[in-house]
């Protein structure tokens, strides 16, 4: 696990600060939209298809929150896209980079190896999310703004939720793949992250909410309603076990190219 880390150390940091930096330039960015409430409010609750996509029609951007949600929520979702990357090639890469035949001979069962690296991927996510959350707390302070707790800390679990079932569905895929991992865990969430934009803009395509995790981290309901929505966070859950659970039969039955 501590050597999966390691390995993974410099994607981490880089995924990190680029997301802490854009939360902390975007708050930075509030009073100067706050003396503009008015204006901005309307002009982005009337902009059709394209506000409902972004919740833009749900929050008030005067309230720091508010703007928070919308505009940095966004930028949270990016959490996602790395979280694919690290399931996805937490088990391809020892085939792709013919390194499995050095790992597998050690005395440890298939079973500890697939267990170490999901616990090495969601240690990576959760660090990733403990330096964020303090980013912008930090940020909030800055712009001398209070921060609605109950608001701020569900926003952030539904992201570190979505970002676990992400990775752990792509973990799954992992013990399928051998090559090209990167490109169909990017690919993944990113239909994802559409799914839930056409689920916002279309009333017939609802039921996508089901299957995209960011459905239930959609900021802007987040905030508006003070509440996660339960049943799609357990179904998310419920994918997220899955994907950790076919990653274990598999791998373990899985003839290992060397």
């Amino acid at each position: 696990c501590l050597h999966e880390c390691k390995l993974g150390r410099t994607a981490l940091l880089i995924w990190t600060a680029a997301i802490s930096f854009m939360l902390l330039v975007c708050l930075l960015m509030f009073p100067e939209m706050k003396g503009q409430v008015d204006t901005v409010t309307d002009m982005f609750a009337n902009m059709g298809g394209f506000s409902a996509a972004f919740g833009m029609d749900r929050v008030n951007f005067g309230e720091a929150m508010g703007f928070y949600a919308v505009e940095c929520g966004n930028i949270l979702g990016i959490g996602g896209f790395f979280a694919a990357l690290l399931g996805v090639g937490a088990l391809a890469k020892e085939e792709k980079d013919r390194t499995a035949e050095f790992l597998l001979t050690h005395p440890v069962s298939r079973a500890s190896v697939v267990f170490q690296k999901l616990l090495a991927v969601l240690g990576q996510i959760a660090v990733m999310n403990l330096v964020i959350v303090g980013v912008s707390i930090l940020s909030f302070t800055m712009v001398g703004e209070t921060v609605m707790w109950k608001d701020f800390l569900l926003l952030h679990l539904a992201y570190l939720l979505l970002q676990i079932e992400i990775a752990c569905v792509c973990f799954g895929l992992s013990a399928f793949l051998k090559r090209g991992s990167l490109g169909v865990g990017i690919g993944l969430a990113a239909v994802f992250y559409f799914m839930n934009i056409i689920a916002n803009i279309s009333d017939k395509a609802d039921f996508l909410r089901y299957v995209s995790p960011f459905a239930y981290a959609d900021a802007a309901d987040i905030v508006a309603g003070h509440a996660l929505d339960l049943p799609l966070v357990f179904l998310g859950l419920g994918y997220a076990a899955a994907g950790a659970g076919i990653a274990f039969i598999k791998y373990c039955k899985k003839d290992v190219a060397s």
